[in-house]
């Protein structure tokens, strides 16, 4: 897959057919959507196009929002990858783009820019200065400058539509069973494992601790069943996420621990995905009855995790 930054009309594609948007999360309606415009390209024999921007345009349009993303940029370049994609092309968000009009955003970016042929876009989207334009809009302009737009309806899963703002509400409320189901995958962090305190070999469970990345959507604290990913072999694994009440508190971070085997895990990447919450953060009375509630967690975990891998062996 070709990533390329910002646009030239000298680029010459085979029959384009693109899209256009952030993609944070791909989640099941952005698989969708990518699915339409890739299949249209190889029916075609042309080239699957994204037309994504750097940076997050809400980041220069609403600065004072603090918005935290549901995935990388490493892990939407492997995404778009996986789903067939061709190329990428990202234009730099800046105050000037914003002020194009639909007209100059059509014709400039997407007509002369890009070449495009067909434009697969959701049925509210919106563009051009202000997010004036409307997809009837886009449809008028694709007709002026020769390109087709197809309006895609959204995906809906238990009567809402699925979108990146509804997923993170429901990680930041702990619900990161119900963010599966919309995003087609459990949610992930990744990080480094730096030294600790040494308290969880102590209490008998051993962790590995990692810092909460400071752009990404974080779980709500408590306790979570999770998979930990090392070297690409899958482990049941609980995590917790909190400041660690117990201990007078600190530095909100992640804590995983490996529920068989013992590894050694300072200085390796880890990734820990979601599977499901067992508990709210709580605060104890002592190291004992933490090291006896982490015991019912990890039977808990076990519980989850199990019911998780039979699910997964009859798909």
């Amino acid at each position: 897959m070709k990533v390329t930054r910002g646009y030239s009309d000298e680029v010459v594609r085979p029959y384009p057919v693109g899209t256009i948007g952030n993609f944070d999360g791909h989640h099941l309606g952005h698989h969708a959507l990518l699915k339409r415009v890739v299949e249209t390209a190889r029916c075609a024999g042309g080239t699957a196009v994204v037309l994504t921007f750097d940076p997050h345009p809400v980041k220069i349009l609403a600065p004072h929002v603090d918005l935290r993303f549901l995935t990388s940029a490493e892990e939407k370049r492997a995404r778009f990858e996986q789903a067939g994609i061709d190329e990428v092309v990202s234009l730099e968000f800046t105050q000037a783009f914003a002020a194009f009009s639909p007209e100059i955003f059509a014709e400039q970016v997407l007509s002369k820019g890009l070449g495009l042929k067909e434009v697969f876009v959701g049925q509210h989207f919106a563009f051009g200065h202000k997010r004036v334009g409307k997809i009837d809009d886009l449809i008028a302009l694709g007709k002026q400058f020769g390109f087709v737009v197809h309006a895609t309806p959204p995906v809906m899963i238990d009567g809402g539509v699925v979108s990146s703002t509804r997923i993170r509400q429901l990680i930041n409320a702990g619900h990161v069973d119900q963010a599966a189901v919309l995003l087609g995958r459990h949610y992930a962090l990744s990080g480094v494992v730096a030294p600790g305190e040494g308290r969880g070999r102590r209490l008998g469970y051993p962790t590995a601790n990692l810092r909460l990345p400071p752009d990404r959507v974080t779980p709500a604290d408590g306790i979570y069943a999770s998979v930990t990913i090392l070297n690409r072999v899958r482990y049941d694994s609980v995590a917790y996420i909190g400041t660690r009440p117990t201990f007078d508190g600190g530095e909100r971070g992640l804590e995983v621990s490996i529920l068989d085997g013992t590894h050694e895990l300072y200085g390796r990447t880890l990734s820990v995905e979601f599977i499901g919450r067992i508990r709210c953060d709580a605060q104890f009375n002592s190291g004992e009855a933490l090291s006896r509630q982490i015991a019912s967690d990890a039977d808990s975990a076990r519980g989850i995790l199990r019911r998780y891998h039979e699910t997964i062996g009859k798909r």
